[in-house]
């Protein structure tokens, strides 16, 4: 062990002044150069900030200011919504109610509904058709199915799913708290692929006039091949799908344009209460089955 020590002492003292002249002059050099790497790269950083800004803005309204309330308040982002609805909004008035929720998203915390202006592609349709039986992937606040109810002839019905239970909680409440009952709205609290199947059996649900998708977007193309082999579908049924762009469903996209069953037309528009991110909407009117 001493003469391999031995042997280690001598080779360090050994070393050539060269080698280690060079290896200082190397990391000298290297502190030279690292500030002028990270000025050739600031332009690059900066181009970059420019052109994702509106998805910075999203990430810093939509997880920061919810993660850092979450944790101050002990709520969840849907409830104190509810809590400013409830303060703010007329109880009864539906369109009092969509506001306020629109100023709440755009200027105090980001929710993903559909928004005013999206919103009014589905007011569009709805007075167009004039829908008795619609159904609702996706109730998350309610903010949707208020829209829809409030269009809605005497008589129609909307089956709302919606598969979080606090979720469900809140939207029941702003649900009521807009005027509409149980006979016009059934919320269902159950996850979209086990309730499809069953809506005629346990519902009695014959024919679908309308679907609103805005749910999980990986569930849009597993829903609607399930819709399309309950038989609900009839020709003219009319389904609609959020956010096809952003976060976006090509799946969902591919499998409509490709199937033939469907005329399909995508309105473009921009993320809801945040300008600037892309965004479209899908409008499908069922042919039939060939």
């Amino acid at each position: 062990m001493s003469v391999c020590l031995h042997t280690c002492r001598v080779l360090s003292v050994s070393l050539p002044n060269s080698v280690v002249l060079r290896a200082f002059l190397t990391r000298s050099e290297l502190k030279m150069v690292s500030p002028a790497i990270a000025l050739a790269f600031l332009p690059l950083l900066l181009t970059l900030i420019i052109r994702y800004r509106y998805y910075f803005v999203l990430l810093y309204r939509a997880v920061l200011i919810r993660w850092v309330r979450d944790c101050l308040t002990g709520l969840s982002r849907e409830e104190r919504a509810f809590q400013y609805i409830l303060t703010h909004a007329t109880p009864g008035d539906a369109q009092s109610i969509l506001d306020t929720f629109d100023h709440w998203c755009s200027t105090v915390e980001f929710i993903s509904n559909i928004g005013p202006k999206k919103g009014k592609i589905l007011d569009r349709l709805l007075q167009e058709h004039c829908p008795i039986t619609v159904l609702e992937l996706g109730t998350h606040c309610g903010y949707s199915t208020v829209r829809i109810a409030r269009s809605l002839p005497i008589g129609a019905r909307i089956y709302s799913i919606e598969m979080d239970e606090r979720n469900a909680q809140v939207a029941e409440k702003i649900i009521r708290l807009a005027g509409f009952d149980e006979d016009m709205v059934e919320l269902i609290v159950r996850p979209s692929d086990e309730v499809i199947p069953r809506l005629r059996e346990d519902y009695g649900v014959e024919r679908l006039d309308l679907v609103f998708m805005d749910h999980w977007k990986r569930c849009y193309l597993p829903d609607l091949q399930l819709l399309e082999g309950s038989g609900l579908l009839g020709e003219g049924t009319i389904i609609l799908a959020d956010n096809v762009i952003f976060p976006g469903a090509p799946n969902f996209l591919r499998h409509v344009r490709r199937s033939g069953l469907y005329e399909v037309r995508v309105h473009r528009a921009t993320l809801e209460y945040i300008r600037g991110i892309r965004d479209g909407m899908a409008e499908l009117t069922f042919l039939g089955v060939k």
